[in-house]
């Protein structure tokens, strides 16, 4: 087929993505399962994986879902519709939610167990351990525990998003003669999911524990005294948790999306996990009880609240089961000088966390508040954790005279409650809190200084692929680059200027940004590439990103396969490009990286007949990055940082042993070391080449 002749709009050449982003919580389920991973890893991969899950439904399909009921046919880029895109998510889900306990059951509770970690169920408690715990059941549950009725003066209660709950089948009459049948025990919040029996015990090992649904349905008939308890099976709903405020209809942003958050807890049903052993009938009455249908319905054979089981990974020392520690590496310049100033009049310094230490990001911030010469601070804030180092800077900074500017993104998901204290706190101590663009969430990563030398003032400048936050700093990967370069700095003031006040848009000289020049940018250099191609000469593209979904940019793409570019794409997790399709994606290979460390950093690399374009970003490939949010893409010129950034893409391309290949049918295969050839990981590289080994 002429390859002018082929539609690139046709459906059959994109994935789904949410299908895509499912394949994407299978690998990191496939980590669960990977022996070669130490044990405790093990369990906290299957961990992460449900607490993805739990976020695809209350994010991801909480939409589809409203786009089905609203009767939208409006297609996903492989043609679904909103209900046949539902369809397909349900058998995938149901798949992967049956493998996740399959996992814990067969494979990861019984390993633990030879490791003296176990987890006892309510049929090999010993007479000495059910004791204990009935202790514990009316000393530390029964005062807690509310059992709610349900009959015309008790309806059914609300239930909070992804809580643990009960619903009990009850034979009998009450002291007031009542006799409805069922009633509904929530576990408070605040209650541990896991209850580590005593080492001193007799019966007992190092670490044992117990479940608290096995405690709450072995002592359950003490919540009603005088009746015959039939069944109790615990059940959990997960609820619609996107936030809605119209920006153009508020005067006050933080105050709408303070009300806003209340609603999060008791949003729309999406989905009802209940134990595998749970009646037809009483699954049937829940379904009911939340307007959800049969494909909305999840019986598990184990916990329904997984990801709570995370607690072990702390509650366990035993390091032998875990990935061994390192320390953070730091630059020789960092090192042997303690003014972050001097050492970036004389150069760029580029960090790749965790590789590498975050402190010298924090180190900025704090020599900045305390430096005389330093006039102004501003800086993008999107997500930071609690007790940030930084913001108490920037806190000390205000209250010391400097002129302080935050922008803060209010709406970042599941950070929003914090981001309003946040807000909260550093307008009480005198800064400037912005809460970013109407319309547009401000996802840039950017942090500037003004510093009086001289008669001058110069332009200190930190540009990120992550965000300002010193634990996340340890578990993804992330660049960051500190520079002092002038059309940089003049570059991130206009932005600053752009966020904060009113004005048109302004040419930058170095960093391409959404929704303005980015998209743009990085089609043109897709399609130079394929013009060298056509002309005859060398043409290359490499880009690692955490999502490619935007179909203008796939099309691109395409277009460079069939001129002939190599492109080689490292995908992390959603990737609606099909590679391998014969004249059209023949010379694109997709892989995704899944280890140790979540892979977030940003990078594209354009040969352009070895006068390369290597950029740094805090976007994705997608639309909601190119045309609904702030971001940033920043130039890496420095020929040490520019040399370093694609040794560590090499890194990643060579990696035989976490690396997973997708295939044109939307599958993923993980590579393994050809016969003769050295087992290769990327991660385990970087740290052994960036890491402090002492």
């Amino acid at each position: 087929m002429d390859q002018k002749t082929i539609d690139l709009k046709q459906p059959d050449l994109y994935f789904n993505r949410l299908l895509s982003l499912l394949e994407f919580n299978r690998r990191v389920l496939a980590q669960a399962k990977d022996t070669d991973t130490p044990l405790l890893e093990r369990l906290k991969f299957l961990c992460i994986c449900t607490s993805n899950m739990d976020e695809f439904f209350e994010v991801r399909v909480s939409g589809v879902k409203h786009k089905a009921e609203a009767g939208s046919v409006q297609a996903e880029s492989d043609n679904r519709s909103p209900q046949e895109t539902l369809n397909a998510i349900s058998a995938v889900s149901h798949e992967l939610v049956a493998e996740q306990y399959r996992v814990l059951n067969e494979e990861l509770i019984p390993a633990l167990a030879e490791e003296d970690i176990r987890f006892i169920r309510r049929a090999d408690w010993t007479d000495a351990q059910t004791e204990w715990l009935r202790r514990f059941f009316e000393d530390e549950l029964l005062p807690v525990l509310s059992p709610l009725g349900l009959d015309p003066a008790h309806p059914f209660p609300k239930v909070l998003n992804k809580s643990l709950n009960f619903i009990v089948s009850l034979e009998g009459k009450d002291a007031f003669g009542r006799n409805s049948g069922f009633a509904i025990v929530q576990a408070p919040r605040a209650l541990p999911r896991l209850i580590q029996l005593p080492r001193e015990g007799e019966d007992n090992g190092p670490w044992d524990f117990v479940f608290l649904s096995s405690v709450i349905h072995a002592f359950v008939d003490q919540l009603f005294p005088g009746m015959k308890i039939k069944g109790c099976y615990q059940f959990r709903v997960t609820r619609n948790s996107d936030l809605f405020v119209d920006e153009e209809e508020v005067d006050d942003l933080l105050r709408a999306l303070e009300g806003e958050l209340l609603s999060r807890r008791y949003g729309e049903a999406i989905r009802l996990e209940v134990a595998a052993n749970c009646s037809e009938d009483l699954a049937n009455f829940l379904l009911r009880k939340f307007e959800l249908g049969p494909d909305d319905l999840y019986q598990v054979d184990g916990p329904v609240n997984l990801n709570r089981m995370m607690a072990v990974y702390d509650l366990v020392d035993r390091p032998d089961l875990k990935y061994p520690s390192f320390t953070p590496g730091l630059p020789a310049d960092f090192s042997h000088s303690g003014d972050i100033f001097k050492v970036l009049r004389k150069r760029q310094v580029l960090l790749h966390h965790p590789f590498q230490s975050f402190a010298p990001v924090i180190e900025l911030v704090r020599q900045a508040s305390l430096d005389p010469d330093v006039l102004a601070i501003k800086q993008t804030l999107y997500r930071t954790g609690p007790d940030s180092a930084i913001v108490d800077h920037l806190v000390r900074a205000a209250r010391d005279g400097k002129e302080v500017t935050v922008i803060i993104e209010l709406r970042a998901r599941f950070d929003e409650a914090a981001n309003i204290a946040l807000a909260n706190r550093l307008q009480e101590a005198g800064v400037h809190v912005v809460y970013g663009v109407v319309g547009h969430k401000t996802h840039a990563k950017m942090l500037l200084v003004v510093r009086r030398e001289g008669r001058k003032l110069r332009h200190y400048v930190h540009l990120g692929t992550g965000n300002y936050h010193s634990r996340t700093a340890r578990l993804y990967t992330d660049y960051g680059l500190f520079t002092r370069d002038k059309h940089t700095g003049e570059d991130v003031h206009r932005l600053f200027l752009q966020m904060t006040s009113l004005g048109r848009f302004s040419e930058l000289k170095r960093l391409l940004q959404s929704p303005f020049t980015l998209r743009e940018g990085v089609i043109q250099r897709i399609q130079r590439e394929a013009e060298h191609a056509l002309a005859g000469h060398e043409a290359r593209i490499i880009v690692k990103v955490n999502s490619l979904t935007e179909p203008g940019v796939i099309q691109a793409l395409y277009q460079a396969s069939q001129a002939g570019v190599t492109v080689d794409l490292i995908v992390r997790g959603m990737c609606c490009l099909r590679p391998g399709v014969p004249g059209v994606s023949d010379n694109i290979q997709v892989r995704s990286i899944i280890g140790r460390f979540l892979e977030h950093t940003r990078v594209f690399y354009f040969h352009n007949r070895g006068d390369s374009d290597l950029y740094a970003s805090s976007a994705d490939w997608m639309e909601r990055n190119f045309f609904r949010r702030v971001e940033t893409a920043f130039p890496l010129l420095d020929e040490e940082a520019r040399r370093r950034v694609l040794l560590d893409l090499e890194c990643y391309l060579k990696d035989n042993t976490q690396a997973w290949l997708l295939q044109p049918d939307g599958s993923y295969v993980r590579l393994q070391p050809a016969e003769g050839e050295e087992p290769y990981c990327a991660q385990r590289a970087l740290l052994a080449l960036l890491a402090d080994s002492a």
